[in-house]
Order: C-alpha cells, then structure tokens, then sequence
C-alpha cells in the first residue's frame, strides 16, 4: 500500500509538446540546477540568461512559474503521503506523555534526594580541590624559587666580590648572570633590576680598577728610585763577582747567579756555582725581583678587567700614554744634579727603575706594552740622557766626581744591557766624559805643579845618608856613577821639584787609567789612551806651568839655573814614563800604533825659555849696573883707575859664570858671549847718546879704562870651553873705536878705510862721527882762548878736516 503512495504522489510523464521543447527545457533545466545549488554564485547564471536572446527573460520566467508549481505539487503530494504516519505519531506520542510526567516526578524526586545526599561531598570537594590549588601553587613556587636562588645566590657572591674588590672575579660572575641565570627567570621584576644594574656595575668597576690603576702609577713613581737602586747595586755586585771568577777561572771556580730581575738571573760566561759555595754574605743575600719590590696588582687587575670588558685597547693606550709621560718626568734631571754624586745616583735609579718596570711589564703581561714600545721610549730616554749629561758633566770641575759619574755611567749601561736595552751610545758618550775627565785632571795637576813649583827652593838635594839617597832615587830614576862614588853627604843635582814632578805625573798616569777601567777597552786602546792623555799633561798643562815659572818676576838667575838642570833630568826620566805604562798596559812600544810621550819637546821647550830667559834677565842686569854709571864726560884727565860701577858689574858677572858651570851643553858659554856682547853695546850706546852732547878726552881715557877691565874679563875665561880670544870680540868694536881717538891716528883710519886689513876696519864712520863731533864741540867750549894757540888751532882744523872726510865717507856710505 505504502508503495501505492509512492506511484501516486510521482508526476505524470511528460506531454508531446515537452519533448518539442526538450532543447529549450534542457538549457532551462541546467540553469534552475544552477540555481538550485547552494555552492554556485547565481551571478554567472542569472547573466546568461540576460544576455540570451530578446524574449528568452520572459521564457526563463514562464518555466521559473512552471517549475515553482511543479514544486509545489510534489511537496503537496510528499505531505499527502506522510499525513497518516504523522497522525499516527502525534497519537502515539499523547499515550507517551502521561508515563513521561510519572518519569519526571520520579526523577525530580530522585534528585532531590541525591542532591540532599551530596552536599556534604560537595563541601568535602570543595575543600579538596583548594588544597589541590594549594598544592599546585606550593609546588610552582618552589619551582621557580629553585631557579631564582642560584641567581640570587650569584648576584650576593657578586656583591661580595665588589665589597672584597675581586673585580676580575666579579665580571666573570655578570658574565654568567647575564648568559646562564638571568635568562632563566627574566621574567620577574627583579631580575630586570639586576639586570639593568650590570652595566652601571660594570662601569663602576673600570672606574675603580682606573682609578688603582692611577695609584699605581703614582706609587711607581715614587718607587722607581728604590728599584732602579736595587738593580743597579745588583749589577755591580754581579760585575764584581765576576770579575773575580774570570781572575780564578783558570783554577776551575764557577760563578753564581747574583741578581735576578723579573723571575730572570743574569750570568756571564755561562759560569755557575752551586748554592753551598761561594762567599757567605752572597750566599745569604735575598735575591729581590721586581715583584718583591712593587705591587703589580693593579696593573693585571685592570688589564683583565678591560679585556673582559672588551675595551683592552682603550686601557693599552691609556698606560702607555701615561708611561711617556712619566719617562719625560723621569729624564727632567734636577738643576744642581752636577754638584754631587748622589744627584746623578739618584737620577740614574729613577731611569733604571722605569725601564725595569716596563721590562717587567713586557715580559708579564703579553701585549700590554711592546718591544718596539719599550725600544721607542728608550730610544727617546737615551737622546735626553746623553743631553742631560753632556751638559751636566761640562759643569763639573772635580776629576773625583767625573770619575764617579763614570762608573755610575757604566753601572748604569751595564744594567739595562742585562735587559736587552741597547747602550752603545752611553760608552760612546763615556769618551766625551772621558775628554772631560782629563781636562778636570790637568786643572787639578796644573794647581799640583804650581805648588810644587812654588814651594821648591830651587837649589840641588842635600842627601846625608845612604837612605836619604835610596828614598829620592826609589821617586825619581837617578843615576850617575860619579855621584854615587861620593861620600855623604853629598848633592844631586836636581832640586826636590824634580822626584815630585816625576811621581806627579805617575800619579796622573794612575788616576786616568782609572777611568779606562770597565770600558771594555783592549789594552791597545787603553795605552793608546794613557799616553795621549800623558802627552796632554806634559805638552800643554806642565809645559805651561814652567812656562809661567820662568816669566815669575821673582825668578832669578840661580833658579833659571836650576830650572835648566831640572828639565835636563826630566827629559832623560821620559824613557822610564814609557815603561812605567808599558808595565801597565802589557803593550809593546814597538807596537806600529803606538804612540810617544812628547816629554822631550816639552822640557826642551822650557829649557829654551829658561835660556832665553837667562840671557834677559843677565842683560837686564848688566842694564841695571849700567844705570848705576855717573861719568864727569867733561872732565880733563882720567881718575887712573875703573869706575866702580863697571867694577861691581864684572864681579856679579863673575859670580854668576861660575853658577853657569852647572848648566848644561854650551849654555854657559851663550850665556856668556851674551853677556859680553849686551855689556859692550850698552857701552858704545852710552857714549853715542844723543842727549850725551860733549866728550873730553879725559872722559875717552876713562872709558877707556872701564873697557880694558872688560876685557881683562873676557879673557880671564869666565866660562870655560872658550877658544882663543874669541870671548874679547865681544869688545872689539868698541877697542878699535877708542884706539882710534886715543892715539888720534886718522889719517891711518882714513887711508886704510875699507881695506881687508885695516886696523880700524870695525870702526864705522857714522860712529866716528858722532863721537868726533861731541868732541869737537867740547874743544870749542873749554878752550877759549885756544885760537890764540897754535897747536890748538891745528888740532881744531884737523878735526874739522876730518869731520868733513867722516861726513864724505858716510855720505857716500848712504848713497
């Protein structure tokens, strides 16, 4: 039956006139599907319709009525066939309902009851579930206070490093607070906190670690001193020390380390001795570093601080700009540092203490200075130091301080080239200071020999025992067989001058080799040097000193005297000088090199000017007994005996000769003929003065006379070694000149005049002249009346004749 329904409520077949239309209803039919879906957009469909043909809208909405009634039917149809069941339900579910109302009164009951039942498990549940929620915040709160302790207990250890000032330590703590804990737990406010503190830490421990490191500069400054002292004793001990082996190493001794610097010991020749031997006091001497000395602390703490920090350059460039600064601190010497040894201490420690600091630094920390640092602030120091001591030095007058400024000099160089810091220019510098010495050596030597020279008494040494005699020649090398045959007491020959000059100069050859000492010079140069610096004391400061002795107004001929026998002696010493540093210095003086003392010269030198000095001061002692002449020029007839001037005059002359004896070579013999020739020209100089106006006869006779006790002098040889009459030359103008007037013999002068063997061939015109006519006007002055004589007028014409024949002969001399 229900399927009856079914075939009823399906429509009826399509009519004839559908089928004609299938092409239309099919295009329709797709269309209305199209509609029909839910999923298509009708845009698309509802346009192609419109765009169609003109009628196909009204078409389209023909079928659209047919399909909705079409529609309609089968849902009519579809409800006409389900309206019974329907019915039948609606009845069915009114026979429900009363069971249902049973069911829900039985239900509301039951809940009642059920809910009356669980209130308490309710209340219970309730309670539960809090303790739950407790439990839950308990355990998460553990949880992550388990994960904030550790950053708490690093941020405590972090504030306790501050307060302990571990500040390297302390960085590396942030560093793991920012890295691994923070981030944990960044989500809490106080991590945030700390977090934002970091930086403001950090800051706040470059300031501080700066700030130390400030402090340490200053206190290095004030150090360096104390360092530079330390390390230079220990490298005068260690050069002490070694020289000592070198002296033993040929027995087999060893060296021990003596010093060490910056964890480094500094030997020589690879020699080294075991702790247990050695001196005692060596042995138990504590070896100070660097690091005993000065606290470096700072220095590491700050560099590490800045590496971590990643600001390292920023504190390379900061340290070593400050060192510089230092440095040129340090070089600025004081203004009177030449004054005393201890200035220039006190200035080489603070340089030395500077450098082992940055020595130390260098090796220690890796990059925090450099070599070629190092070597440029060096470089700088070693141009200001030169300078400074070039120009500190030249003040010095003391050779003691000159020479202790030398060994500081070499003590200083020899500590830094323990460090690697190159010195040759300081011992270059140390040859200039070695000129400076031997300048300070000759003024000082130079006030020795004038107070030698002026204490001596200029006479020979008395000597009355045997060990008097062996205590000069053990000073001075003396020796003449002759002497040594005398008895005592007896004299040398030299006066006390001479065995002290002669130590004196030994001495001088003692004191500058002093100063070669530690050169590391070859013997060569050293002798090289001793006789140079020898040469300088004999040729210039004691070839001065005699000089100026010599012109002494106080210096008379007895110590001219001596003066020449004393050179003599020290000019044959000079041989024994040139062994005395042969002996020092082990040099041969064949060597080719090898230079000569110029002592020979020297007292040669001064033994001329002594000569010379003789022949003035003699002359100008004949000048001073020729002042003492009062001649009565007018007088008519000679006293018939010497004037007493001339007299006294040859008596001094006498005297004196035979102190000449002593004189060497033929210097009493110049000496003499000198004498002589000045006496007889001071003599015809007397009487050709011009303000001398007239001359009688009798003042000729007594000239005369004065002259032949000149030459009784002459020839009674004053000074042996003369030959013949050779010393009565001297005289022999002024003979002949007298002859001439005494026997009046002119006409014999003028036939004989220019003739080989004239006897009057030294008698010049001119003289004749001159003394003829002071005559002449002398003979017209005391003879009045002598127009009235005969002979007396004979005479006055004679010599008027010959005053014309002088005046014709000197005319035709001149043209």
């Amino acid at each position: 039956m229900a399927a009856d329904r079914v075939h009823a409520a399906l429509p009826d077949p399509p009519s004839q006139n559908e089928e004609d239309n299938r092409e239309e209803e099919k295009v329709f039919g797709n269309i209305f599907a199209e509609l029909e879906s839910v999923d298509l957009p009708l845009g698309t469909s509802l346009r192609s319709i419109y765009d169609d043909q003109p009628n196909a809208h009204k078409r389209f909405m023909e079928k659209l009525d047919a399909r909705i009634r079409n529609h309609d039917r089968e849902i009519e149809k579809m409800c006409n066939f389900h309206h019974q069941g329907f019915v039948d339900a609606i009845t069915e579910l009114l026979k429900v309902r009363t069971d249902a109302e049973k069911l829900m009164g039985q239900v509301t009951d039951t809940n009642r009851r059920l809910q009356e039942a669980g209130r308490e498990v309710t209340s219970q549940t309730e309670e539960v579930i809090c303790c739950r929620i407790q439990q839950r915040n308990m355990a998460t709160t553990v949880e992550k206070l388990q994960l904030c302790i550790p950053v708490l207990e690093m941020y405590s250890k972090l504030k306790e490093q501050l307060e302990t000032k571990r500040y390297y330590a302390a960085l590396k703590t942030m560093e793991q607070l920012e890295k691994v804990f923070i981030p944990r737990v960044s989500q809490y406010r106080f991590c945030q906190i700390m977090a934002e503190n970091l930086p403001r830490l950090r800051e706040e421990i470059k300031e501080i670690s700066m700030s130390d490191l400030k402090d340490f500069l200053e206190s290095i400054r004030k150090h360096s001193d104390k360092v530079g002292e330390t390390a230079m004793r220990q490298a005068q001990h260690h050069r002490t020390f070694n020289r000592a082996v070198t002296k033993q190493a040929s027995v087999g001794h060893y060296t021990k380390p003596v010093y060490s610097f910056n964890g480094r010991t500094h030997t020589h020749n690879g020699l080294m001795m075991d702790d247990d031997t050695g001196d005692e006091d060596e042995a138990d001497e504590e070896v100070l570093t660097a690091q005993d000395l000065v606290d470096f602390s700072p220095v590491y703490r700050c560099l590490h601080i800045y590496t971590v920090l990643g600001d390292r350059e920023t504190f390379e460039n900061y340290y070593r700009k400050q060192r510089k600064k230092q440095a040129r601190l340090v070089l600025q010497p004081q203004a009177n540092m030449h004054e005393t040894v201890e200035g220039y201490r006190r200035y080489f420690n603070q340089i030395v203490g500077f450098f082992v600091v940055e020595d130390h630094i260098l090796h220690a920390t890796h990059g925090l200075v450099t070599r070629a640092f190092t070597d440029e602030l060096w470089n700088m120091a070693l141009s200001k130091i030169i300078a400074v001591l070039r120009t500190h030095s030249s003040y010095c007058d003391d050779p003691d301080l000159v020479l202790e400024l030398k060994n500081l000099i070499v003590i200083f160089a020899d500590t830094l080239q323990d460090y690697g810091f190159p010195v040759n220019r300081l011992f270059d510098l140390l040859f200039e200071v070695r000129d400076q010495y031997n300048e300070t050596l000759l003024k000082k030597w130079a006030l020795v020999f004038r107070e030698i020279f002026e204490l001596d008494n200029y006479s020979p040494i008395p000597v009355e025992t045997e060990d008097e005699y062996k205590l000069v020649v053990s000073r001075f090398p003396f020796h003449d067989a002759e002497i040594e045959k005398q008895d005592f007491p007896k004299k040398l020959p030299m006066s006390q001058s001479v065995p002290q000059i002669y130590t004196q100069v030994k001495e001088f050859i003692y004191a500058s080799l002093k100063f070669s000492e530690s050169l590391h010079r070859s013997s060569t140069e050293i002798d090289d040097m001793l006789r140079k610096s020898t040469n300088l004391l004999l040729t210039r400061t004691l070839s001065s000193c005699l000089q100026n002795l010599i012109k002494k107004p106080h210096i008379g001929l007895t110590e001219l005297v001596q003066i020449i026998i004393n050179t003599t002696h020290l000019e044959q010493a000079c041989r024994y000088l040139e062994e005395f540093i042969t002996n020092i210095t082990n040099v041969s003086p064949e060597t080719v090199h090898t230079t000569r003392l110029y002592g020979l010269s020297t007292f040669k030198d001064a033994r001329h000017a002594a000569e010379g000095e003789i022949y003035t001061k003699l002359n100008q002692k004949i000048d001073e007994f020729i002042q003492l002449a009062d001649y009565e020029w007018g007088m008519t007839e000679s006293d018939g005996r010497a004037s007493g001037y001339l007299m006294d005059l040859i008596n001094f002359l006498r005297s004196t000769f035979q102190v000449f004896t002593h004189l060497p070579g033929k210097v009493a013999q110049t000496a003499c003929m000198s004498a002589c020739k000045h006496l007889s020209t001071s003599l015809m100089q007397m009487l050709l003065d011009t303000e001398l106006k007239q001359i009688s006869m009798g003042a000729i006779q007594q000239f005369n006379l004065d002259v032949i006790q000149c030459e009784l002098f002459a020839s009674s040889e004053p000074v042996p070694g003369f030959q013949g009459d050779t010393l009565q030359l001297a005289f022999i103008d002024l003979r002949q000149l007298l002859d001439l007037f005494m026997v009046w013999d002119w006409s014999t002068y003028l036939a004989d005049y220019g003739q080989p063997t004239s006897k009057y061939l030294r008698v010049n015109p001119a003289t004749a002249l001159a003394l003829l006519e002071k005559m002449k006007d002398t003979s017209k002055k005391n003879n009045i009346f002598s127009q009235f004589r005969k002979n007396d007028r004979d005479k006055q014409k004679l010599i008027e004749t010959v005053v014309k024949q002088l005046r014709s002969l000197v005319n035709g001399m001149s043209s």
